[in-house]
C-alpha cells in the first residue's frame, strides 16, 4: 500500500478528495433543502488531515456539548462517517421541523433527538451516495447511532477505532447557509487505510 496513514496523503490526494467531497456535500445540502423545504446552500469544503487536538480546536472546544450521528461503512469501503451538530445548526433545522428554539442540547426530548438523528443520517447517506457514484464503489451503511456528549469525548471514538493505523482524522470543513446565515458543522469521513488506498487507486492516483 502506498499510504500507511492519513498523514501520508499528499496535496494531490487531498485535492482529489476535496473535489469528491465538494459534490458529496452539495448533495447533502440538496437533501436537507428538500427535507426543510427551504433553500440550503453549502460552502466549498476544505479537507484537512488533523490530529485529535487540532480537530477539536477546529470544531469547537473539548467540553462543548454537541450532538453527533455515527454510521459505519462496509463492503468495498470500511470505516466510519461522523456528522457533528453544533447548537446553531441544530436550532436551524429543528426550529423548522419542530417549531422550537433550544438553548442547549440538554433541552431536547426524545422526539427532538430522533429528528436530529434522522437529519444526520440523511446528510451522511446523501454524501456517501454521491461518493459511491463518483468513485465507483459499493458502500453499505449501518443503522445510525447518535449521542449528545462533549466534543472531546465524541472524537475519541474514531481515534479508539483506528488508532492502531493512524493518529490523524480526515476533517471535511464546510458550512451550511440558511437564511443568509453560515451554520457550523463537522463531517468526518474515516475510511480505514486499506480502503483509502483503494479509493485513490480507483480515482487514478497511484
Amino acid at each position: 500500500m502506498r499510504l500507511k496513514s492519513y498523514g501520508d496523503m499528499n496535496l494531490q490526494d487531498l485535492d482529489v478528495m476535496k473535489e469528491i467531497s465538494s459534490i458529496g456535500t452539495s448533495h447533502a445540502a440538496t437533501a436537507l433543502s428538500k427535507l426543510l423545504q427551504k433553500e440550503v446552500r453549502i460552502t466549498i469544503p476544505e479537507i484537512n488531515i488533523l490530529s485529535y487536538d487540532e480537530t477539536v480546536e477546529r470544531i469547537g472546544h473539548y467540553e462543548e456539548l454537541v450532538a453527533a450521528t455515527l454510521v459505519r461503512m462496509s463492503n468495498e469501503v470500511d470505516g466510519l462517517m461522523l456528522f457533528i451538530f453544533k447548537m446553531d445548526l441544530a436550532n436551524a433545522v429543528l426550529g423548522k421541523l419542530m417549531e422550537r428554539h433550544y438553548q442547549s442540547f440538554e433541552e431536547l426530548d426524545e422526539m427532538d433527538f430522533s429528528a436530529l438523528e434522522e437529519i444526520g443520517n440523511i446528510i451522511i447517506c446523501s454524501y456517501v451516495n454521491a461518493f459511491t457514484q463518483l468513485v465507483g464503489v459499493e458502500i453499505d451503511l449501518s443503522v445510525p447511532s447518535s449521542t449528545i456528549n462533549m466534543l472531546g469525548g465524541i472524537l475519541t471514538v474514531p481515534i479508539a477505532e483506528y488508532g492502531y493505523e493512524t493518529d490523524k482524522l480526515m476533517y471535511i470543513n464546510a458550512e451550511f447557509i440558511m437564511d443568509g446565515e453560515k451554520l457550523s458543522d463537522g463531517l468526518l469521513m474515516l475510511p480505514d487505510i486499506k480502503s483509502l488506498n483503494s479509493i485513490l487507486e480507483k480515482l487514478g492516483i497511484s
